[in-house]
């Protein structure tokens, strides 16, 4: 396990840099670079800011707990093995005994993904997720790490012919024509519903919030306090539902990539 955090830390490393650059869109909370400044460029690249200042956080996290692991364990590491041991158990009941191998990759996807999802609630954060371009290009790192699992555990022939249908008689030799450009499409959609459903899910999320913050204020003002610093707390149900549909999309999301690398890796393994 001690191992699987340092290959999380490293990985977490490498999923802010494949985020490229877009502007959040809808309505948000205000957050701490809008605050800060006006300037369009740095407002444009927001998304980002907030997915590099995440990675690195949870980079610093995990590095120290492995740096300074003890055999009788604080209760930071202990958090951090618990929740990595959970992953694992999760992703072996789907993987079996390539979980360990495939752990660090879709463990690391999964805690970057809920923690931009969580930025979006937190005061003054913003959620990289509400931008279709890092969802995106998350999508598409799962995608041609699913593929190069294809090639590097079936080799190029074996590749082919999962892509053709595994033809084996003469019926699914004269399907080849049919099921392989299916096949291909079917490859390149998956992308493109893991990028739409987070960033369906989570701005829906973030507007509603926003919406409900902003009634809340309406409502101080309409009875006569619209001096108030604060509004009504309409939005705070809306916040811990919003918890609950972040945890669940990047765990929607991580089940689905774990299940397209489970479709790339040879069959009689997992028989």
């Amino acid at each position: 396990m001690k191992r699987l955090v340092a290959k999380m830390a490293l990985l977490t490393t490498v999923l802010a840099p494949t985020a490229a650059y877009a502007s959040g869109g809808g309505t948000h909370l205000p957050d701490v670079v809008g605050l800060l400044t006006h300037n369009e460029t740095i407002l444009l690249w927001k998304p980002v800011i907030f997915a590099f200042a995440l990675s690195i956080v949870l980079s610093i996290a995990a590095l120290t707990v492995y740096s300074k692991r003890q055999l009788l364990p604080g209760k930071f590491q202990n958090v951090m093995e618990m929740l990595v041991e959970g992953m694992f158990n999760f992703l072996e009941t789907i993987l079996g005994k390539d979980a360990k191998k495939y752990t660090p990759f879709l463990g690391t996807l999964f805690f970057y993904i809920l923690g931009m999802n969580f930025m979006g609630i937190i005061p003054g954060g913003f959620s990289p997720s509400t931008s279709i371009n890092i969802t995106a290009s998350l999508a598409i790192m799962v995608f041609l790490y699913a593929q190069w699992t294809g090639i590097t555990r079936l080799g190029i022939i074996g590749y082919i012919d999962h892509l053709a249908g595994q033809p084996r008689d003469v019926i699914s030799w004269c399907l080849v024509p049919l099921m392989f450009p299916m096949h291909i499409i079917g490859e390149i959609a998956k992308p493109f519903s893991l990028a739409l459903r987070l960033f369906g899910n989570i701005t829906g999320e973030d507007i509603l919030v926003a919406a409900f913050v902003g009634l809340g204020i309406s409502l101080m003002a309409i009875v006569g306090w619209d001096h108030a610093f604060i509004g009504a707390p309409l939005n705070v149900p809306f916040i811990l539902l919003g918890i609950l549909l972040s945890t669940i999309q990047a765990l929607v999301f991580t089940l689905l990539s774990t299940i397209y690398i489970l479709m790339m890796l040879p069959h009689e393994e997992h028989a």
